[in-house]
């Protein structure tokens, strides 16, 4: 592969962001012809990653790389060396060189790997692809769950209209009896049918309040007391729908026939 070198020295220098940077050790070889052997070193680089592309300079102010290592078709690993916290970028082709480097923690190493694992061409089409197949499964089950509201709102509409007693309450005008509501007109039930009780069978609906007497004489002709609005006022009203309200309605008309009770006894008396 053919560089231009006065471009990779402008990006490896301009203000584009890195991916990672910092100083790393790297390992170099030098083979002595005289004495048939290699001698290690490790020089104190330091490296910019920018992309797919590790540049390492002499210094971090230096204006422009010494090297660069293109990260396509190789796998970083950790390796067993005398430095600490060593590690390897190799290439998949047979003799190609190996740059093993050194850092200064298990932590920065960590990173390192981490970050020149991920910088490939190759590792970017893996995580592409996995976007499109996740992407793909979030739209099925997005157009699985547009359907199934619309599917249980239909069935659970036929259901509805299926079942007589799910069918919305006709509102009716009050039936009268005496003056007061009778059962069939509070509405709860249609047609006036009888509420089903706890034990599944039908609860008979409560009887009807008594006559009561006309408020302008008794039974025996004689003019009755005047009655208190209140007691004038129907028992299934909702102003006299708890207990206690009822007790005090039914209350009044026996102290008005006791009343009234007296009133006789003293009459036959005198």
């Amino acid at each position: 592969m053919k560089l231009n070198e006065r471009s990779v020295a402008h990006y490896a220098t301009c203000d584009s962001p890195a991916d990672h940077a910092g100083f790393l050790r790297k390992r170099v070889e030098r083979h002595h012809h005289h004495a048939h052997h290699y001698s290690t070193s490790y020089q104190r680089r330091w490296f910019v990653l920018k992309g797919n592309l590790l540049f390492y300079f002499e210094e971090r102010e230096s204006r422009e790389p010494v090297g660069l290592v293109v990260l396509e078709g190789c796998t970083v690993e950790l390796c067993e060396a005398a430095e600490e916290f060593a590690f390897a970028i190799r290439f998949d082709d047979a003799g190609a060189r190996a740059y093993v480097l050194v850092a200064d923690g298990q932590a920065t190493m960590e990173a390192w790997v981490k970050a020149l694992s991920r910088a490939s061409f190759d590792y970017m089409r893996l995580v592409v692809k996995e976007l499109e197949k996740q992407l793909e499964e979030a739209c099925k089950s997005l157009a699985a769950c547009r359907k199934s509201p619309r599917r249980s709102s239909s069935s659970g509409r036929k259901r509805h209209l299926s079942n007589p007693a799910l069918l919305p309450l006709q509102e009716k005008p009050s039936i009268l009896e005496n003056g007061y509501s009778t059962w069939g007109s509070g509405g709860c039930i249609p047609d006036g049918a009888a509420c089903p009780d706890h034990d599944g069978g039908q609860a008979k609906p409560p009887p009807l309040p008594p006559r009561r007497r006309s408020a302008t004489g008794s039974a025996t002709g004689s003019p009755a007391p005047s009655l208190s609005p209140a007691m004038l006022e129907s028992p299934v009203s909702p102003d006299t729908i708890c207990f206690s309200k009822l007790h005090n309605w039914y209350g009044q008309e026996i102290v008005v026939l006791r009343r009234e009770w007296q009133e006789r006894q003293k009459r036959g008396h005198l």
